[in-house]
């Protein structure tokens, strides 16, 4: 039955914990820049999302590229221009899947863990522990994962994309006796600066956006185990939710500043 009044709640309840997320990042901006800064911790953090993600990042991509040619070049072929495969293929994944699929796919892994951790120490009482001895535990748990997700990302989209490329290049070669060297002359001729650079710039805003979801639902955790699951659950589904919104964001802008 419509209840006007849940709908209502619910809206409240959505848009302060928007307000929340925001001041969280507007406290993470002022603490990233203070000193002490902790950089042990957060190399090990870019190492485990960074390093820890490849093999992953490198299935999905190599997978994507082989699907993603496999189902194109029938079409291709119907209208006689599979010579253009090469281009089709960079520019999009270049440009829109393979930060999009990268990014969600980092989100379930890299977002659901941050949730997890952060949420496992906060009702184990582990961040009040540090709070009590002196520790700022928003420095050291919060700003270096944040950080780290930040410049992982865009690293991992890069070697994903790269990773795709040579999957589709592998199909090429099967089934239309293309060489590599052809190949990939074709796809470094077909990409241009205005389809690499918004790429990879709103990789970094991808990144920022698992770290912070990821953490604020970690950092804020309550209900106790159960809490556990929830913050890790909701991670995933709010990034999954901001990737999207900032994609859109991303293209509007390239349309305006670049001529694509």
């Amino acid at each position: 039955m419509f209840n006007p009044n849940s709908i209502s709640a619910n809206a409240k309840t959505f848009f302060s914990e928007i307000g929340d997320m925001t001041l969280f990042a507007g406290r993470f901006f002022r603490e990233v820049f203070k000193p002490p800064f902790e950089f042990k911790e957060l190399i090990r953090q870019c190492y485990n999302m960074g390093n820890r993600s490849l093999l992953l990042v490198g299935v999905t991509g190599f997978i994507l590229g082989l699907v993603f040619t496999l189902q194109s070049r029938p079409t291709l072929i119907q209208f006689g221009a599979q010579s253009w495969m090469p281009d089709m293929v960079s520019i999009s994944i270049v440009r829109e899947i393979g930060p999009v699929i990268i990014a969600l796919i980092c989100a379930g892994r890299i977002g659901s863990g941050i949730g997890a951790e952060l949420g496992s120490m906060r009702v184990t009482e582990q961040i009040d522990a540090m709070e009590v001895s002196g520790t700022n535990p928003f420095k050291y748990l919060v700003v270096t994962r944040i950080v780290a997700t930040t410049l992982m990302l865009p690293l991992l989209v890069i070697m994903g994309d790269a990773v795709s490329l040579l999957g589709s290049a592998i199909i090429e070669n099967m089934k239309g006796d293309v060489s590599y060297m052809l190949y990939f002359n074709k796809v470094f001729s077909a990409l241009s600066f205005s389809d690499i650079i918004p790429a990879t710039i709103k990789t970094y805003f991808f990144g920022f956006a698992i770290g912070l979801v990821g953490c604020y639902k970690g950092y804020n955790c309550s209900n106790g185990t159960v809490g556990v699951g929830d913050a890790s659950n909701s991670a995933v589904v709010y990034t999954s939710m901001l990737l999207f919104i900032i994609d859109f964001i991303a293209v509007f802008v390239t349309d305006i500043f670049f001529d694509v």
